[in-house]
């Protein structure tokens, strides 16, 4: 009979974050999904839902939305024209800037969201009982911290820089030329 435990020559696999993270991130999703079935409700339309919900009544800007769901702008655009089409949001635009929009939570979205929010904090009540209850908030906070490091790695990536650049020299290039005619 094997011994299960490691030993010096076979030390136990290593945790690796972005596996981990993304096996966390698709299982809840999944589950959620799957959960949420039954509403008619995505895990995006959801998140959605609730940080309008969280927002006030006033609503918040698209722009912010985006930047609060860590999406992009086409994504949550496509999202949002669904969700006003259920009757859950409405779309305006912003008093102060015509071309920006309003995004605001209407009656039957506020519904929406509270039937699903049940099925949401279950299930996290249900992930969250795998540790001792005193150490759940502690691993919350711990985990925002991760999340926070990974959107600023994100935002300073040198992929993100080097985009920024090459959009720059394009210009640069094509005004070089404009200039000069050549091709």
């Amino acid at each position: 009979m094997r011994n299960n435990c490691p030993t010096k020559a076979e030390k136990p696999p290593p945790r690796r974050l972005p596996i981990l993270l993304r096996r966390a991130w698709f299982s809840l999703n999944q589950a959620f999904r799957r959960r949420c079935a039954v509403l008619g409700l995505t895990p995006d339309q959801y998140t959605a839902l609730r940080t309008l919900y969280e927002g006030g009544r006033a609503g918040m800007r698209q722009s912010d939305l985006v930047l609060a769901m860590s999406s992009d702008p086409n994504t949550i655009a496509s999202l949002l024209r669904r969700m006003e089409n259920c009757g859950w949001i409405e779309r305006r635009p912003e008093a102060t800037d015509r071309r920006a929009r309003r995004v605001r939570l209407l009656p039957p979205g506020r519904r929406q969201f509270l039937k699903a929010r049940r099925v949401a904090l279950a299930l996290q009540a249900e992930v969250l009982s795998s540790l001792p209850e005193t150490d759940r908030e502690k691993f919350l906070a711990e985990l925002e911290k991760v999340a926070d490091a990974c959107r600023r790695a994100a935002q300073l990536s040198p992929a993100a820089l080097t985009a920024q650049e090459t959009a720059e020299e394009k210009r640069e290039m094509s005004s070089a030329q404009s200039s000069t005619g050549s091709p």
